[in-house]
């Protein structure tokens, strides 16, 4: 593939846009009917195997975090979405789009980021529902500790 062509599939792939490699070992966590299949099946195929769930127990490069208004608290999915993976390892946070049912606020999301030691980096539109975004621990406050 050229990278003319690597570039058109990060305009047209969601997935692609997220930044997931092949063999990477990424955990799912927050799955329902509602959630969007094409962008699973996405990932899924860039990563060549299936997502991991909410029971896997062993370090994964990534977490895609499935969350709605009405899921419980969000800082705590977030704490515990964290607990598995690399300090730097991204955990995408998809949340419903403005007017759907389970949209969170963006300021909410941000509250909640910054309690469970995130910070925001990227945010795209996920899915026709969903929207993502890419929440990391800072590398620079990690150093400073």
């Amino acid at each position: 593939m050229s990278a003319t062509a690597d570039h058109a599939e990060e305009r047209t792939n969601p997935a692609a846009r997220l930044g997931f490699q092949p063999e990477q070992v990424v955990q799912e966590i927050g799955y329902d009917d509602d959630v969007d299949q094409e962008l699973r099946e996405a990932i899924q195929d860039i990563i060549g195997t299936e997502l991991v769930d909410e029971d896997y127990d062993d370090v994964a490069d990534a977490v895609v975090l499935w969350f709605r208004e009405d899921d419980g608290d969000l800082t705590d999915a977030l704490v515990d979405a964290t607990t598995l993976i690399d300090e730097g390892s991204p955990v995408w946070l998809m949340t419903p789009k403005t007017g759907r049912d389970g949209y969170v606020e963006p300021s909410d999301i941000n509250e909640a980021a910054q309690t469970a030691g995130l910070s925001q980096t990227k945010s795209i539109a996920a899915g026709k529902d969903w929207s993502g975004s890419r929440l990391v621990t800072p590398k620079a406050a990690a150093k400073k500790r």
